[in-house]
Protein backbone atom coordinates (compact mmCIF):
# COMPACT_ATOMS: atom_id res chain seq x y z
CA UNK A 1 0.00 0.00 0.00
CA UNK A 2 1.09 3.51 -0.98
CA UNK A 3 0.16 6.65 0.39
CA UNK A 4 -0.74 8.64 -2.84
CA UNK A 5 -2.24 12.05 -1.44
CA UNK A 6 -2.20 14.38 1.38
CA UNK A 7 -4.34 17.37 2.19
CA UNK A 8 -4.62 19.61 4.78
CA UNK A 9 -7.90 21.37 5.29
CA UNK A 10 -8.13 23.86 8.64
CA UNK A 11 -11.43 25.22 9.89
CA UNK A 12 -12.72 27.45 12.72
CA UNK A 13 -14.48 25.08 16.07
CA UNK A 14 -16.46 27.87 18.53
CA UNK A 15 -16.75 27.04 21.79
CA UNK A 16 -20.61 26.25 22.91
CA UNK A 17 -20.07 28.73 25.88
CA UNK A 18 -19.11 31.83 24.20
CA UNK A 19 -15.38 32.83 25.40
CA UNK A 20 -13.23 29.73 26.92
CA UNK A 21 -11.54 31.38 29.87
CA UNK A 22 -8.63 29.93 31.70
CA UNK A 23 -5.10 30.28 33.11
CA UNK A 24 -3.67 33.09 33.90
CA UNK A 25 -5.74 35.54 31.74
CA UNK A 26 -6.45 33.52 28.39
CA UNK A 27 -9.34 33.16 26.90
CA UNK A 28 -10.47 31.73 23.36
CA UNK A 29 -13.55 31.81 21.32
CA UNK A 30 -12.69 29.95 17.97
CA UNK A 31 -10.00 26.86 18.11
CA UNK A 32 -8.36 26.66 15.10
CA UNK A 33 -9.19 22.96 13.71
CA UNK A 34 -5.97 21.27 11.04
CA UNK A 35 -7.20 17.91 9.68
CA UNK A 36 -4.78 15.86 7.34
CA UNK A 37 -6.70 13.47 5.50
CA UNK A 38 -4.27 10.70 3.70
CA UNK A 39 -5.54 8.59 0.80
CA UNK A 40 -3.76 5.77 -0.45
CA UNK A 41 -3.49 3.38 -3.85
CA UNK A 42 -6.07 0.66 -2.10
CA UNK A 43 -8.77 3.14 -1.84
CA UNK A 44 -8.23 3.29 1.78
CA UNK A 45 -8.44 6.95 4.06
CA UNK A 46 -7.23 8.20 7.19
CA UNK A 47 -7.83 11.39 9.01
CA UNK A 48 -6.16 13.15 11.86
CA UNK A 49 -6.45 16.49 13.33
CA UNK A 50 -4.64 19.00 15.59
CA UNK A 51 -6.60 21.62 17.56
CA UNK A 52 -4.21 24.08 19.88
CA UNK A 53 -6.32 25.75 22.93
CA UNK A 54 -5.66 29.17 21.41
CA UNK A 55 -2.70 30.08 19.61
CA UNK A 56 0.90 29.50 21.48
CA UNK A 57 -0.70 27.12 23.75
CA UNK A 58 2.02 25.25 25.02
CA UNK A 59 4.29 26.47 21.71
CA UNK A 60 2.25 25.04 19.29
CA UNK A 61 0.36 26.94 16.55
CA UNK A 62 -2.58 26.52 14.07
CA UNK A 63 0.08 27.14 11.82
CA UNK A 64 2.45 24.03 12.92
CA UNK A 65 0.57 21.63 10.67
CA UNK A 66 0.61 23.35 7.00
CA UNK A 67 3.96 23.98 7.91
CA UNK A 68 5.00 21.03 9.03
CA UNK A 69 3.20 19.03 5.25
CA UNK A 70 5.54 21.62 3.22
CA UNK A 71 8.70 19.77 4.84
CA UNK A 72 7.28 16.03 5.53
CA UNK A 73 4.59 15.39 2.75
CA UNK A 74 6.94 14.64 -0.01
CA UNK A 75 8.54 12.26 1.64
CA UNK A 76 5.77 10.43 2.79
CA UNK A 77 4.09 10.22 -0.33
CA UNK A 78 4.97 6.79 -1.68
CA UNK A 79 5.39 5.50 1.76
CA UNK A 80 3.50 2.53 3.29
CA UNK A 81 1.11 3.91 6.02
CA UNK A 82 0.72 0.65 7.83
CA UNK A 83 4.23 0.86 8.64
CA UNK A 84 3.48 3.23 11.36
CA UNK A 85 6.45 3.19 13.09
CA UNK A 86 8.80 3.94 9.75
CA UNK A 87 6.50 6.88 9.06
CA UNK A 88 7.18 8.11 12.75
CA UNK A 89 10.99 7.87 12.72
CA UNK A 90 10.49 9.35 9.04
CA UNK A 91 8.95 12.37 10.59
CA UNK A 92 11.18 12.63 13.67
CA UNK A 93 14.40 12.36 11.01
CA UNK A 94 12.95 15.21 8.69
CA UNK A 95 11.93 17.58 11.15
CA UNK A 96 12.82 17.38 15.17
CA UNK A 97 10.35 18.03 18.13
CA UNK A 98 6.75 19.80 17.03
CA UNK A 99 5.34 16.30 17.83
CA UNK A 100 1.46 18.42 17.82
CA UNK A 101 1.91 19.23 14.21
CA UNK A 102 3.27 15.64 13.53
CA UNK A 103 -0.23 14.20 15.66
CA UNK A 104 -2.71 14.56 12.91
CA UNK A 105 0.23 12.50 10.14
CA UNK A 106 0.24 9.38 12.59
CA UNK A 107 -3.03 9.46 13.66
CA UNK A 108 -4.18 9.38 10.04
CA UNK A 109 -1.97 6.09 9.85
CA UNK A 110 -3.57 4.34 12.51
CA UNK A 111 -6.77 5.18 11.22
CA UNK A 112 -5.87 3.28 7.50
CA UNK A 113 -3.62 0.34 9.92
CA UNK A 114 -7.55 -0.23 11.16
CA UNK A 115 -9.32 0.14 8.25
CA UNK A 116 -6.64 -2.31 6.05
CA UNK A 117 -6.86 -5.03 9.17
CA UNK A 118 -10.70 -4.30 9.81
CA UNK A 119 -10.24 -3.68 13.49
CA UNK A 120 -11.24 -0.58 15.60
CA UNK A 121 -7.64 1.43 16.46
CA UNK A 122 -8.21 0.00 20.26
CA UNK A 123 -7.83 -2.97 19.37
CA UNK A 124 -4.23 -2.41 17.65
CA UNK A 125 -3.31 -0.62 20.95
CA UNK A 126 -3.88 -3.56 23.17
CA UNK A 127 -7.67 -4.47 23.60
CA UNK A 128 -10.73 -2.66 24.83
CA UNK A 129 -9.73 -2.72 28.74
CA UNK A 130 -12.14 -0.14 29.34
CA UNK A 131 -15.62 0.16 27.89
CA UNK A 132 -16.83 3.43 28.47
CA UNK A 133 -14.58 5.66 29.79
CA UNK A 134 -15.55 8.55 33.07
CA UNK A 135 -15.57 11.70 31.52
CA UNK A 136 -14.90 15.59 33.24
CA UNK A 137 -15.89 18.35 31.94
CA UNK A 138 -14.57 21.86 31.91
CA UNK A 139 -15.87 24.98 33.82
CA UNK A 140 -14.29 27.92 32.42
CA UNK A 141 -13.18 31.06 34.69
CA UNK A 142 -16.63 32.84 35.61
CA UNK A 143 -18.30 34.14 38.08
CA UNK A 144 -19.00 31.98 40.85
CA UNK A 145 -22.47 31.30 40.51
CA UNK A 146 -22.57 30.59 37.05
CA UNK A 147 -19.63 28.19 37.72
CA UNK A 148 -22.19 26.43 40.08
CA UNK A 149 -24.92 26.49 37.74
CA UNK A 150 -23.09 25.34 34.93
CA UNK A 151 -21.71 22.12 37.00
CA UNK A 152 -24.98 21.69 37.71
CA UNK A 153 -26.19 21.07 33.91
CA UNK A 154 -23.22 18.91 33.49
CA UNK A 155 -24.57 16.87 36.53
CA UNK A 156 -27.69 16.24 35.04
CA UNK A 157 -25.84 15.17 32.13
CA UNK A 158 -24.28 12.61 33.96
CA UNK A 159 -20.76 14.05 34.58
CA UNK A 160 -18.90 12.58 37.56
CA UNK A 161 -16.00 14.66 37.81
CA UNK A 162 -15.24 18.33 37.32
CA UNK A 163 -12.45 20.57 36.39
CA UNK A 164 -13.00 24.14 37.85
CA UNK A 165 -10.13 26.59 35.77
CA UNK A 166 -8.65 28.49 37.99
CA UNK A 167 -4.43 30.34 38.06
CA UNK A 168 -5.97 34.07 37.12
CA UNK A 169 -5.89 35.55 40.49
CA UNK A 170 -4.98 33.37 43.42
CA UNK A 171 -6.66 35.10 45.96
CA UNK A 172 -10.33 34.88 43.99
CA UNK A 173 -9.63 31.55 43.09
CA UNK A 174 -8.84 30.41 46.67
CA UNK A 175 -12.46 31.77 46.97
CA UNK A 176 -13.71 29.34 44.01
CA UNK A 177 -12.56 26.47 45.36
CA UNK A 178 -13.48 26.48 48.90
CA UNK A 179 -17.14 27.45 46.81
CA UNK A 180 -17.07 25.00 44.71
CA UNK A 181 -15.18 21.93 46.20
CA UNK A 182 -18.14 21.10 49.02
CA UNK A 183 -21.28 21.38 46.65
CA UNK A 184 -19.80 17.71 45.14
CA UNK A 185 -22.08 15.04 45.67
CA UNK A 186 -20.72 11.72 47.18
CA UNK A 187 -18.59 9.87 43.93
CA UNK A 188 -17.41 13.29 42.33
CA UNK A 189 -14.14 15.10 42.12
CA UNK A 190 -13.06 18.01 41.25
CA UNK A 191 -9.78 19.36 39.61
CA UNK A 192 -8.66 22.50 40.12
CA UNK A 193 -6.42 23.30 37.54
CA UNK A 194 -4.41 26.75 37.26
CA UNK A 195 -2.87 26.07 34.07
CA UNK A 196 0.46 26.68 34.89
CA UNK A 197 -0.77 30.34 36.05
CA UNK A 198 0.22 30.53 39.40
CA UNK A 199 3.87 31.67 40.69
CA UNK A 200 4.99 29.46 43.09
CA UNK A 201 4.89 31.19 45.98
CA UNK A 202 0.87 31.97 45.22
CA UNK A 203 0.05 28.03 44.84
CA UNK A 204 1.57 27.54 48.29
CA UNK A 205 -0.75 29.89 49.39
CA UNK A 206 -3.29 28.13 47.44
CA UNK A 207 -3.02 24.92 48.75
CA UNK A 208 -2.44 25.95 52.09
CA UNK A 209 -5.63 27.89 52.30
CA UNK A 210 -7.79 24.62 50.71
CA UNK A 211 -5.92 21.97 52.35
CA UNK A 212 -9.01 20.87 54.39
CA UNK A 213 -11.05 19.92 50.99
CA UNK A 214 -10.65 16.81 49.06
CA UNK A 215 -9.81 18.07 45.08
CA UNK A 216 -6.77 17.69 43.00
CA UNK A 217 -4.64 20.29 42.73
CA UNK A 218 -3.26 20.67 38.78
CA UNK A 219 -0.84 22.18 36.72
CA UNK A 220 -0.28 24.65 39.15
CA UNK A 221 2.64 26.28 37.72
CA UNK A 222 4.64 26.40 34.85
CA UNK A 223 7.67 23.95 34.86
CA UNK A 224 7.64 20.36 36.55
CA UNK A 225 10.53 21.96 39.15
CA UNK A 226 7.97 24.45 40.25
CA UNK A 227 5.29 21.97 40.48
CA UNK A 228 7.77 19.85 43.20
CA UNK A 229 8.02 22.85 44.92
CA UNK A 230 4.70 23.34 45.36
CA UNK A 231 4.27 19.43 45.64
CA UNK A 232 6.05 19.43 48.85
CA UNK A 233 3.96 21.88 50.77
CA UNK A 234 0.65 21.04 49.51
CA UNK A 235 -1.54 17.96 50.40
CA UNK A 236 -3.86 17.41 47.64
CA UNK A 237 -3.35 15.06 45.03
CA UNK A 238 -1.44 16.72 42.18
CA UNK A 239 -2.34 16.49 38.80
CA UNK A 240 0.47 17.33 35.53
CA UNK A 241 -0.48 18.21 32.39
CA UNK A 242 1.29 20.76 29.99
CA UNK A 243 4.56 19.24 31.36
CA UNK A 244 4.02 16.26 30.05
CA UNK A 245 5.77 16.28 27.28
CA UNK A 246 7.35 12.76 26.79
CA UNK A 247 8.80 9.71 28.22
CA UNK A 248 12.10 12.07 29.41
CA UNK A 249 9.12 13.59 31.50
CA UNK A 250 7.80 10.47 32.84
CA UNK A 251 10.66 8.94 34.13
CA UNK A 252 11.44 11.47 35.61
CA UNK A 253 7.80 10.92 37.24
CA UNK A 254 7.75 7.89 37.85
CA UNK A 255 11.62 8.13 39.66
CA UNK A 256 10.54 11.30 41.99
CA UNK A 257 7.17 9.73 42.94
CA UNK A 258 6.19 13.37 41.23
CA UNK A 259 2.47 13.52 40.57
CA UNK A 260 -0.55 10.69 41.60
CA UNK A 261 -1.89 11.74 38.31
CA UNK A 262 -0.43 12.51 34.72
CA UNK A 263 -2.83 13.82 31.88
CA UNK A 264 -1.90 12.37 28.75
CA UNK A 265 -2.56 15.18 25.53
CA UNK A 266 -2.26 13.29 22.37
CA UNK A 267 -0.50 16.11 20.76
CA UNK A 268 1.56 17.04 23.10
CA UNK A 269 2.99 13.90 23.22
CA UNK A 270 3.56 13.51 19.55
CA UNK A 271 1.14 11.82 18.32
CA UNK A 272 -1.11 8.32 19.50
CA UNK A 273 2.64 6.19 18.51
CA UNK A 274 4.86 8.13 21.55
CA UNK A 275 1.46 8.86 23.56
CA UNK A 276 1.23 5.07 24.24
CA UNK A 277 4.28 4.37 24.66
CA UNK A 278 4.43 6.61 27.74
CA UNK A 279 0.79 5.53 29.06
CA UNK A 280 1.94 2.24 29.27
CA UNK A 281 5.28 2.89 30.89
CA UNK A 282 3.45 5.34 33.55
CA UNK A 283 0.61 2.50 34.30
CA UNK A 284 3.43 0.20 34.55
CA UNK A 285 4.70 2.19 37.58
CA UNK A 286 0.96 2.36 38.82
CA UNK A 287 0.40 6.12 37.80
CA UNK A 288 -3.58 6.81 36.66
CA UNK A 289 -3.32 8.68 33.52
CA UNK A 290 -5.95 10.82 32.28
CA UNK A 291 -6.76 10.82 28.04
CA UNK A 292 -6.76 13.83 26.57
CA UNK A 293 -5.56 16.20 23.81
CA UNK A 294 -5.38 20.09 23.46
CA UNK A 295 -8.98 20.68 21.62
CA UNK A 296 -9.99 19.30 18.86
CA UNK A 297 -13.50 17.96 17.13
CA UNK A 298 -14.96 14.75 16.42
CA UNK A 299 -11.67 13.52 14.50
CA UNK A 300 -9.38 14.10 17.51
CA UNK A 301 -12.19 12.79 19.89
CA UNK A 302 -12.60 9.72 18.37
CA UNK A 303 -8.21 9.41 18.62
CA UNK A 304 -8.82 9.82 22.67
CA UNK A 305 -11.27 7.59 23.16
CA UNK A 306 -9.60 5.22 21.07
CA UNK A 307 -6.83 5.41 23.82
CA UNK A 308 -8.49 5.83 26.38
CA UNK A 309 -10.55 2.46 25.66
CA UNK A 310 -7.46 1.06 25.44
CA UNK A 311 -6.36 1.71 28.38
CA UNK A 312 -6.59 -0.04 32.40
CA UNK A 313 -9.64 0.75 33.55
CA UNK A 314 -8.01 1.28 37.22
CA UNK A 315 -5.68 3.31 35.87
CA UNK A 316 -7.63 5.55 33.85
CA UNK A 317 -8.61 8.51 35.67
CA UNK A 318 -10.68 9.44 32.75
CA UNK A 319 -11.33 11.52 29.76
CA UNK A 320 -13.54 13.72 27.96
CA UNK A 321 -15.62 14.54 25.28
CA UNK A 322 -14.12 17.29 22.96
CA UNK A 323 -16.42 17.30 20.11
CA UNK A 324 -19.15 18.53 22.56
CA UNK A 325 -17.13 21.83 23.64
CA UNK A 326 -17.78 23.03 19.98
CA UNK A 327 -20.79 24.28 17.81
CA UNK A 328 -18.68 23.32 13.95
CA UNK A 329 -17.36 19.40 13.43
CA UNK A 330 -14.33 18.10 11.96
CA UNK A 331 -15.76 14.54 11.10
CA UNK A 332 -18.75 12.89 10.48
CA UNK A 333 -19.48 9.93 13.23
CA UNK A 334 -16.57 8.98 15.66
CA UNK A 335 -16.98 8.04 19.82
CA UNK A 336 -20.49 8.55 21.70
CA UNK A 337 -20.97 10.27 25.06
CA UNK A 338 -23.90 9.11 27.34
CA UNK A 339 -23.98 9.07 30.94
CA UNK A 340 -21.00 10.54 31.60
CA UNK A 341 -18.85 8.25 29.89
CA UNK A 342 -16.93 8.26 26.34
CA UNK A 343 -17.52 5.24 24.08
CA UNK A 344 -15.03 4.60 21.18
CA UNK A 345 -16.65 3.27 18.15
CA UNK A 346 -15.90 -0.39 16.91
CA UNK A 347 -15.67 0.38 13.63
CA UNK A 348 -12.61 0.09 11.76
CA UNK A 349 -9.72 2.13 11.82
CA UNK A 350 -10.79 5.63 13.74
CA UNK A 351 -15.19 5.26 12.76
CA UNK A 352 -14.99 8.63 11.99
CA UNK A 353 -14.52 9.98 8.88
CA UNK A 354 -14.10 14.08 7.54
CA UNK A 355 -16.54 16.58 7.99
CA UNK A 356 -15.31 17.28 4.10
CA UNK A 357 -18.74 20.34 4.05
CA UNK A 358 -17.66 21.69 7.17
CA UNK A 359 -13.97 21.89 6.67
CA UNK A 360 -14.23 23.48 3.71
CA UNK A 361 -11.51 23.80 0.88
CA UNK A 362 -8.45 22.42 1.52
CA UNK A 363 -5.38 24.56 2.33
CA UNK A 364 -2.57 23.05 0.71
CA UNK A 365 -2.58 19.40 -1.20
CA UNK A 366 0.49 16.66 -2.20
CA UNK A 367 0.11 13.97 -4.47
CA UNK A 368 2.24 11.53 -6.31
Amino acid sequence: MKITRIRIYQAGLPYVGGAYVWGAGNAIETAIASVVVIDTDAGLQGCGEFTPCGENYMMAHSEGVPALARLVAPSLLGEDPLQVGRIEQLMDHLVQGHGYAKAPFDAACWDIFGQACAQPVWMLLGGKLTDGAPMYRVAPQKATDETIAEMNRYRDQGYRQFQIKVGSDWASDIDRIRTTVPLLNTGEKAMADANQGWRVDNAIRVARATRDLDFILEQPCRTYEECQQVRRVAEQPMKLDECVTGMHVAQRIVADRGAEICCLKISNLGGLSKARRVRDYLVENRIPVVSEDTWGGEITTSAVAHFAASTPSEYLQGTTDLMNYNTCSTGIGGPMSQDGKLYASDLPGLGVTPDFESLGAPVAEYAL
